[in-house]
């Protein structure tokens, strides 16, 4: 059966806090947030008794970690900034089995100067796609020299931003310390949402369903009159943009259940491919956490998966 986890940064606590406070809500495993009031884990201060200390803490709860959020720009136009960030997932990825997982995930990044989350141009060209494939080529070849896997996740905004580049990213990547991170409502633009199943069934239909390890529970919706770049107020103030990240343009991320896709279908077709996976909710805070993990376990209820 399908697990149903949480990232663990929609807790702003202290560790302990957080794993208890996640166990007491149902989940049964997490996504690593590099983030707790009480632990320094910022770049060059990981250590193996930092990550053991993480570890066991989550594991006395009952609460193993499936992966570990390195989620960063890795084709940040500025140089310098772009090796800062990829040197910060490196070190993630050395450090993961000692965190108790071999899995690291990242999105592709975008040349945008303004936003790691708005598209550019020079996203969709030849140049911008071989940048991000050497640097993912470079991750998964750090991947396999510790014992690791770099999961990259699609999204539309990113050079790696549909399902035909992803296939053409596998393809020119063949590498054990390359898999995926399964977000389906990453997919949609407003030029393809009214195609929501086709969209489902041609990204489970295709290999890359074979690559799945880890998965992800938000929802997608269209964004009506707000065309901004939108965030939430989570309640944290030292919360990350990953985390209170809703969407951009026409497209609005809100939380399981809150928008237009097809769980029925995206859970069958999951379990069907990927029937351990484990599904991770995220685009919430703390006070939504029971309803959308709700809505998720019915939905799997459902099926019986």
């Amino acid at each position: 059966m399908i697990q149903v986890g949480i990232f663990s940064g929609y807790f702003p606590y202290d560790l302990e806090t957080t794993a208890k406070k996640a166990r007491g809500l149902g989940f049964n495993t997490v996504q690593l947030d590099l983030h707790f009031k009480d632990l320094d884990l910022s770049a060059g201060q990981i250590t193996a008794e930092k990550a053991k200390r993480v570890r066991d803490t989550f594991r006395d709860n009952d609460l193993p970690i499936c992966a570990v959020s390195g989620y960063t720009n890795i084709v940040h136009p500025d140089l310098d900034e772009r090796k800062r960030r990829v040197d910060y997932l490196k070190e993630i990825i050395r450090n993961a089995r000692a965190f108790g997982t071999p899995y690291v995930i990242s999105e592709s990044g975008t040349f945008n100067t303004e936003s790691d989350w708005v598209s550019d141009p020079k996203n969709k060209t030849e140049e911008g796609y071989e940048a991000a494939r050497d640097v993912i080529a470079d991750l998964a070849q750090t991947a396999v020299d510790s014992g690791a896997v770099f999961l990259v996740e699609t999204y539309v905004n990113n050079v790696i931003g549909s399902l035909e580049e992803t296939l053409r990213l596998f393809g020119d990547v063949q590498s054990p310390g390359l898999e995926l991170l399964m977000d389906p409502t990453n997919y949609f633009e407003t030029w393809n949402i009214e195609q929501m199943d086709q969209v489902l069934n041609d990204v489970f239909d295709s290999p890359l369903a074979d690559r799945i390890r880890i998965a992800h529970a938000k929802d997608v919706k269209r964004s009506g009159e707000d065309k901004s770049e939108k965030h939430a107020d989570i309640g944290d103030a030292d919360a990350l943009e990953s985390h209170t990240f809703r969407g951009v343009g026409e497209i609005e991320l809100p939380a399981a259940g809150l928008g237009e896709l097809n769980y029925d279908l995206y859970v069958q077709r999951l379990s069907e491919k990927s029937p351990n996976v484990p599904l991770i909710v995220e685009h919430l805070d703390e006070s939504d956490i029971p309803r959308a993990k709700r809505f998720v376990d019915d939905t799997l209820k459902k099926y019986g998966v």
